[in-house]
C-alpha cells in the first residue's frame, strides 16, 4: 500500500462549523491542503496549497497542530495519507475563493453528523479531534 504524506487545514467559524471542499471530478467532501512536495515542511506545504486551492494567505506561524492521523485516500486506490492537521483562521480581511483543482466548498456544522460523502480522515479522526476541544 501506497502513504501519502499530506498536510491539512481545519478552518472553524464562530458557529463550529468546519470549512471542506470538494475536488473536481470527485464527491468526497475533504479539507483543504495536499500533498508536500520535496523538503517541505508540512506547514510549509499547507500554507502553500491553501494559498493555490482557496487563495487564503496564511503564514506558518498561523497555524497549530492538532495532530497526525492515518486514514485511507479518498481519490487514490491502494493508499492510504499520513495527514498532519493544523487548526488556522481565516483572516479577517480575506475569503476563501475555489482554485486549483477545487470544484465547492462548504461550512460543515460540527454539532450534527456528517453527510455520507464526508472523507474518512474526517469523520473518524478530525472531527472528533475538533469536538474534544
Amino acid at each position: 500500500m501506497k502513504t501519502l504524506n499530506i498536510a491539512t487545514a481545519c478552518f472553524v467559524n464562530e458557529n463550529r462549523e468546519l470549512l471542506v471542499v470538494r475536488k473536481q471530478g470527485t464527491v468526497t467532501w475533504i479539507l483543504p491542503g495536499g500533498k508536500l512536495d520535496g523538503q517541505e515542511t508540512p506547514a510549509e506545504a499547507l500554507v502553500r496549497e491553501v494559498w493555490e486551492e482557496l487563495q487564503i494567505k496564511l503564514a506558518v506561524n498561523d497555524l497549530t497542530a492538532l495532530g497526525t492521523f492515518v486514514a485511507a485516500a479518498e481519490n487514490e486506490a491502494n493508499t492510504c495519507v499520513h495527514a498532519h492537521a493544523f487548526i488556522a483562521q481565516l483572516p479577517s480581511n480575506q475569503k476563501p475563493v475555489i482554485s486549483a483543482e477545487i470544484a465547492q466548498m462548504q461550512w460543515l456544522p460540527l454539532h450534527e453528523p456528517p453527510p455520507e460523502t464526508t472523507a474518512s480522515l474526517l469523520r473518524h479522526h478530525i472531527i472528533p479531534a475538533l469536538s474534544s476541544l
